[in-house]
């Protein structure tokens, strides 16, 4: 079958993924420029902010590849204060982000649970109730979502980094606190409970495969996710994956399969908010960008205060650790319009998917 008749599919095989992503030349060219047309038409050309704040890096798991892993010693670890986090939630608001997204790593105890219900209560009096919050807090439990949600945390984003069992146990250390079966439970109770649900993968990993990829594809298309945020994986030296470092695919080439995953996924699911990760500029200059062209339309320009920047990383080379939100946010708005999309200022960018699964449920 050629390229042309393979990407005006309506449903795609594994077999059809596979061969998609390992496309070359001019059929990957065509990929890309399908996925173009598909977002031009269902999305348009606006790109919506969401201020990221990095609240916090202390985390109780101890995943594999994550720099700010629990057993990594060599982490300065902090947590910011209520007023650095409403802070920077006012520079997003008076700013006309829309939306903020908050990130910590995985902690869900009594104090940590009150916490984030009293500062989602500080940041929406302090911004007239005008921002979208998107939470990425990890794994809790049913009634700590509902509690969250209750207060304005309408958007969730627990990644999966791998829909494939064996792989993910390959991530994730066999202690009680990495449960595969518990982290899809907690992506149902999200969308139980009414929130645009995200989730996402890693790309070029140890161990992985097209055939994992393909997957993963598929597993974001039956799980029905609202938003997904999925990149290149970067090793840290400081994880247990970095003495697989010479067997991963060159960085040019994990970036080059990252950029098919999000053309392939804005086609399949053609209404969902993808997300331009930070994690392509660590490879390009120009990474972010080459992902809104092939389909991604949400890009999370960095708000965290400047001197906690550098203790947040996951990966090495992490890009923009040292400019002030200013400078970022004029930075990415000349970005963006140079590729000839515009930022929808003041809007809260929500998944057209949410809507539109939600009117088939309750028609």
């Amino acid at each position: 079958m050629k390229i042309d008749d393979l990407l005006k599919k309506e449903t795609f095989t594994k077999e059809d993924l596979i061969y998609l992503l390992d496309c070359r030349g001019e059929e990957q060219n065509r990929l890309f420029d399908r996925a173009a047309e598909i977002k031009a038409k269902y999305i348009g050309h606006r790109v919506h902010f969401r201020g990221l704040i990095e609240m916090s890096n202390i985390c109780r798991k101890n995943c594999f590849y994550c720099g700010i892993r629990a057993g990594n010693t060599n982490v300065h670890r902090y947590t910011l204060t209520d007023e650095e986090v409403v802070e920077a939630s006012r520079f997003a608001w008076k700013n006309r982000y829309g939306s903020i997204a908050i990130q910590t790593g995985e902690l869900n105890s009594t104090d940590f649970v009150n916490h984030i219900e009293n500062l989602l209560d500080k940041i929406n009096s302090a911004t007239n109730n005008e921002l979208g919050i998107t939470l990425s807090l990890g794994e809790q439990t049913e009634e700590t979502y509902r509690r969250w949600f209750n207060k304005g945390g309408i958007r969730y984003l627990l990644r999966i980094e791998s829909s494939n069992r064996e792989l993910y146990a390959k991530l994730h250390p066999n202690d009680g606190h990495h449960i595969y079966d518990k982290r899809i439970n907690c992506l149902k109770m999200l969308k139980r409970i009414g929130y645009q649900v995200g989730s996402g993968v890693m790309i070029g990993l140890p161990f992985q495969t097209l055939e994992h990829l393909a997957d993963d594809l598929l597993w974001m298309q039956e799980i029905d996710v609202d938003m997904v945020g999925m990149g290149p994986y970067i090793e840290h030296p400081d994880t247990p994956l970095f003495q697989y470092r010479h067997e991963l695919l060159n960085i040019s080439e994990r970036f080059n399969l990252s950029q098919k995953m999000t053309a392939l996924l804005r086609i399949m699911m053609k209404d969902i908010n993808i997300v331009a990760p930070t994690a392509l500029q660590a490879i390009d200059p120009l990474g972010r960008e080459k992902a809104i062209k092939v389909g991604a339309n949400i890009v999370m320009p960095n708000i965290t205060p400047g001197s906690y920047r550098n203790d947040y990383k996951l990966y090495e080379n992490k890009p923009c650790t040292s400019d002030a939100a200013d400078d970022c946010k004029s930075c990415l708005e000349a970005r963006i319009q140079l590729i000839g999309n515009e930022i929808g200022y003041g809007e809260h960018g929500n998944s057209l998917h949410f809507y539109r699964r939600n009117r088939k449920r309750l028609a």
